[in-house]
């Protein structure tokens, strides 16, 4: 009887020729050329459009006992133009653990966790995994911190934000305190990933992005959960002291709702200041920008395109 991993390969070379069948040149934009055998682009034409080696794919599609990485996959699906179960059942028979994009807030959290978050405006509330991505978060805590939920989903990781932003822009006055505090909490929890893509890859682009962070990480120190104080500059209303506590969720493993409490009124009356202003600014005096301004720019971004003579993007 065949082994697991050879029938896999078998069926992972199957479903690639099915794939690849469907699929015609004036779909990817290629002339349809002639004396073609078979329906759909050639094996040597799906390795071009994805920028691996010809002979690499042939042995993919035939079953042979090679690894793939999650770039090479994705690079396969794309010029596919496989959707998201597509792609998931081509991880699998890879070997390749998958990780769902998910479009929504109420997606990744769930409606329940969703509502307890918008029941607590207008105390911030924010769901983060082990890694502190902004899995979701309310009304108030998108006043606070913008940069977190503006971006694009990949990009709403909030040590990716405090440490690539420049000192000046920082939110937090007391970072000395915190900001090694959360790497440690990060390196508590890579404990349990250490060898994860996911995982590596992050650990290795802060550390290429800040020198701080690669310094923190270096030095292994771990850390407990626990209550913190977390101090604020705001640059449209200034100061706010917020005491944040973490909660667990059930059903949600490495996940946690954060909730920050002011901590005296006058706190909470410079969270009413700005929940109360229709355009505040983002980062500091000298370099901040209105939320209108950052949406408009990323709005701009979202125009750009390939041409048709050339892979380089233009703007439209």
């Amino acid at each position: 009887m065949p082994q697991p991993h050879a029938q896999r390969r078998t069926e992972l070379a199957g479903y690639l020729r099915s794939r690849r069948a469907r699929i015609s040149p004036e779909d990817v934009g290629m002339p349809p050329g002639f004396r073609r055998r078979t329906p759909g682009l050639r094996r040597e034409e799906v390795a071009q459009l994805a920028g691996v080696g010809v002979t690499w794919y042939t042995w993919l599609e035939q079953g042979r006992p090679i690894n793939a990485s999650v770039q090479v996959l994705d690079a396969v699906a794309r010029v596919l133009q496989l959707d998201t179960t597509e792609r998931e059942h081509l991880y699998r028979l890879a070997g390749i653990p998958f990780v769902r994009e998910p479009g929504s807030d109420e997606e990744v959290v769930g409606k329940e966790v969703l509502g307890i978050l918008h029941s607590l405006d207008p105390l911030p509330a924010v769901v983060f995994n082990s890694r502190y991505d902004v899995q979701a978060s309310n009304e108030t805590y998108r006043a606070l911190w913008p940069l977190t939920t503006l971006v694009e989903r990949p990009e709403r990781n909030v040590l990716y934000r405090l440490f690539t932003t420049p000192e000046c822009c920082s939110t937090f006055v007391n970072g000395d305190e915190e900001m090694p505090w959360m790497v440690a909490q990060l390196r508590r929890a890579y404990g349990r990933h250490v060898g994860e893509h996911a995982w590596e890859s992050f650990i290795e682009l802060m550390i290429k992005k800040s020198p701080l962070f690669a310094q923190l990480w270096a030095s292994g120190d771990v850390a407990p959960a626990g209550r913190r104080v977390k101090i604020i500059r705001h640059a449209s209303v200034g100061i706010i002291h917020l005491t944040s506590m973490s909660l667990s969720i059930d059903g949600m493993a490495e996940h946690r709702i954060v909730v920050y409490t002011p901590v005296a009124d006058e706190d909470r009356l410079q969270i009413e200041r700005l929940l109360g202003m229709d355009d505040p600014i983002v980062g500091c005096e000298v370099h901040g920008r209105r939320v209108s301004e950052i949406l408009a720019d990323r709005a701009a971004a979202k125009t750009v395109r390939l041409t048709p003579d050339s892979d380089q993007p233009a703007t439209a």
